[in-house]
C-alpha cells in the first residue's frame, strides 16, 4: 500500500460492530479481558487451525509453573496486537462476520489498562521490594516453594505449603520483635522483613481493582453492553508523537486489508475466512446456435457474470411478504491458491492494486482470460452474515468458457460460530466447605478475585513491562495459527447447530436458481440454444435439495 493512502478523518474509534455482526465481535473481544489460565485457549482449536503456547516452564498438562506466565487475557491481547499491528507483519486473512478493528482495539484497551496497573505495581515493587531486596528475595522464595507444593501430586501438599507460609510469617514476627541489632542496620533489617509485606498489601489493592474493571468489561461485552474500547495510544496529541500516529495508521490499514477482494484457497481448509466448501453444483453444456445456419452472437464470461450479479442483488425481494433473505453482500472475488500447509499468505501488489483492492478492469480481465492453468481465478460471491455474525454463508459462482462448452459452477461455503469458550462469562471465585457441626450441610463463600499467588505474579511481572520479550522468554507466549485471521482461527462447524445447518442448506436452492435464470437469459439474448441448459438446470435444482452437506474439498466421494 502506498504511504499516501488517505487515513482521514483522524484517530476516531468507531462504534462496536456493524449491524448483524455484534455477537461474534464481542465474544472475540472479550478474550482480551479474561483472567483464565492461558491453556484455556487451546480448547478453542479447530480441525484446521491450532494455537500453541511457546516458551516458559510448564507441566505436561500445560499449567502455569512460574511467576512470569501470562493468563489468557494478557497472552491473547499481546499476541493479537503484535500480529495485526506489528512492524513488518505478514498479510492477514479477512475476518468475515466480525469487525476485526474493534477486536484489536479492545486488545489495545486491555493492554493499556494492564500497563497502567503495572506502572503502579512497578513503583510499589521498587519502593517496597527492590530497596529491600534481600527480604524480597526471601519472601519470593517462600511463595515459589509454596506455589510448587500446592501443585504437587502428593496428598496434603497444598496444606504443607500453607503451613510453610504461616511458619515463615511467625518467624518474621519473632525476628522483628527480638532482632539483636540497633541503629540503621537494625531498622533496615526490620524493614527488609516488613516492607515487602506492606508492598504486597498495596499491590493486592491495585490488582483487585484492575481485575474488577477487566471482569466488568468482559461481562458487559458478552451481555451486549456498550462499553467501548478506549485507546488513547492511538490518538496523537501533537505531530511529534510518531508511535501514536503509527498505531493509528496501523488500525486504518487493518480495516483496509479486511475490505480486500482477494481471498485464499487452501485445499481441504477451503477458502480461508469463508470456511470449507460443503457442496458444489455444475452446469456444463455445449454452446449451439438457436437456429440452424446462424451463429452465436459473441459474448464473454464477464457478460454472464454481470447478469448473475444483477439477479443476485434481487434475492432479498420475493413474491410473498414472508421475511425471507436479508440483504446479501454481492461482491467480485479474486481467489488465489495457496497450499494446505502454507504458513503465510501475501497480498498482490502492483499497478492493478489499490488499497488492497484489485481494480475493476483487472477483475474483468481475470474473469475472461484466466480460466485454465495457473494463476488467480474470478468468483462472484453472495454472502449472508447471520446469527449476529456467528454464521457466515457464502455462495461462489464462476463462469468459464472453454472451446464450445460453457460451465457455470456454484459452490457453498459455511463458517460456523466462534468457539463456546469465547461466549462464556466470568464466574465468581468461590469455595465450598462443610459446616463444623452440621457436617451434612456446607457453606459457600466468595473469594477475592486476586489471591496471594496472583498478587506476587503481577508484582514480579510489572517491572519487566519495558521489555516484553523477557516476559515471553520467562513465562511463555501465545503463538497464533497461521495464516492468521481473527474469525476463522476459532470457528466451529455450523453443522452441530440444527438451525444454522438448515440456514446453510436453504440458501443454496434460491442462489442456484437465480444464477441459472440470469445465465439462461444472457444465452437466449446471444442466440444460444438453451434447451439442454434448461434441462440440466432442472436436474441440478433437484440435486441441490439433498439435505446432506459434504466435504466437497476433500474429493473423496
Amino acid at each position: 500500500m502506498s504511504d499516501e493512502f488517505d487515513f482521514s478523518p483522524g484517530a476516531q474509534v468507531p462504534l462496536m460492530g456493524a449491524a448483524g455482526q455484534t455477537a461474534a465481535t464481542q465474544a472475540l473481544a472479550s478474550a482480551a479481558y479474561r483472567d483464565s489460565p492461558i491453556t484455556e485457549i487451546l480448547k478453542a482449536d479447530n480441525e484446521w487451525h491450532q494455537s500453541t503456547i511457546k516458551g516458559g516452564s510448564r507441566t505436561k498438562e500445560g499449567e502455569k509453573r512460574n511467576l512470569f506466565a501470562p493468563n489468557l487475557g494478557e497472552a491473547f491481547s499481546r499476541a493479537v496486537q503484535t500480529r495485526t499491528l506489528g512492524a513488518g507483519r505478514a498479510a492477514l486473512v479477512q475476518s468475515f462476520g466480525i469487525e476485526a478493528q474493534t477486536v484489536v482495539e479492545h486488545c489495545l484497551a486491555a493492554n493499556h489498562i494492564r500497563k497502567e496497573r503495572d506502572r503502579r505495581l512497578t513503583v510499589v515493587t521498587v519502593v517496597f521490594g527492590v530497596l529491600f531486596l534481600p527480604g524480597l528475595l526471601i519472601w519470593l522464595g517462600v511463595f515459589a516453594l509454596r506455589r510448587g507444593l500446592s501443585k504437587g501430586v502428593a496428598k496434603g501438599a497444598g496444606a504443607i505449603g500453607t503451613l510453610l507460609l504461616v511458619a515463615v510469617g511467625v518467624l518474621a514476627v519473632i525476628v522483628l520483635l527480638f532482632l539483636p541489632f540497633d541503629g540503621v542496620l537494625g531498622w533496615y533489617l526490620r524493614g527488609m522483613i516488613l516492607m515487602p509485606v506492606v508492598g504486597w498489601y498495596l499491590a493486592k489493592r491495585i490488582s483487585e481493582s484492575t481485575a474488577k474493571d477487566l471482569r466488568e468489561r468482559w461481562s458487559a461485552l458478552l451481555a451486549g453492553g456498550g462499553i467501548g474500547a478506549k485507546v488513547p495510544d492511538a490518538v496523537p496529541g501533537h505531530p511529534g508523537e510518531a508511535s501514536r500516529e503509527e498505531l493509528r495508521q496501523g488500525l486504518q490499514r487493518l480495516t483496509a486489508e479486511q475490505q480486500s477482494n482477494v481471498v485464499f484457497y487452501a485445499g481441504p481448509k477451503g477458502i480461508l475466512g469463508m470456511g470449507t466448501r460443503w457442496g458444489g453444483w455444475q452446469l456444463a453444456e455445449q454452446l449451439v446456435p438457436k437456429d440452424p445456419g446462424t451463429e452465436i452472437h459473441g459474448f464473454r464470461s464477464w457478460d454472464v457474470i454481470k447478469a448473475i450479479h444483477d439477479q443476485l442483488k434481487m434475492l432479498e425481494r420475493g413474491p410473498l411478504n414472508t421475511g425471507g433473505f436479508p440483504t446479501p453482500s454481492v461482491k467480485h472475488w479474486i481467489v488465489s491458491p495457496v497450499g494446505q500447509g502454507a504458513g503465510a499468505v501475501s497480498r498482490p501488489e502492483g499497478q492493478d492494486v489499490e488499497a488492497y483492492q484489485i481494480k475493476p478492469h483487472e477483475i474483468q480481465r481475470i474473469c475472461n482470460e484466466q480460466q485454465f492453468g495457473s494463476g488467480n481465478r474470478h468468483y462472484l460471491g453472495v454472502q449472508f452474515t447471520l446469527w449476529d455474525g456467528q454464521l457466515v454463508l457464502t455462495m461462489l459462482i464462476s463462469v468459464t468458457v472453454l472451446h464450445e462448452t460453457l460451465r457455470i459452477e456454484v459452490t457453498g461455503h459455511a463458517l460456523g460460530p466462534v468457539h463456546g469458550l469465547f461466549t462464556t462469562g466470568p464466574s465468581p471465585k468461590t469455595v465450598t466447605t462443610p459446616k463444623m457441626v452440621k457436617f451434612w450441610e456446607s457453606n459457600t463463600r466468595t473469594l477475592p478475585l486476586v489471591d496471594n499467588d496472583e498478587v506476587v505474579r503481577l508484582a514480579v511481572r510489572a517491572p519487566l513491562l519495558w521489555y516484553p520479550p523477557i516476559l515471553d522468554h520467562l513465562g511463555g507466549k501465545l503463538v497464533l495459527p497461521e495464516p492468521f485471521g481473527l474469525r476463522h482461527a476459532w470457528a466451529e462447524q455450523p453443522w452441530l447447530h440444527r438451525f444454522m445447518a438448515d440456514d446453510a442448506l436453504r440458501t443454496a436452492t434460491p442462489v442456484l436458481r437465480a444464477t441459472h435464470s440470469a445465465a439462461l437469459r444472457v444465452l437466449q439474448e446471444h442466440n444460444v440454444d438453451t434447451s439442454r441448459f434448461g434441462d440440466r438446470a432442472g436436474v441440478l435444482s433437484g440435486q441441490v435439495q439433498d439435505p446432506t452437506p459434504s466435504k466437497a474439498d476433500t474429493y473423496n466421494a
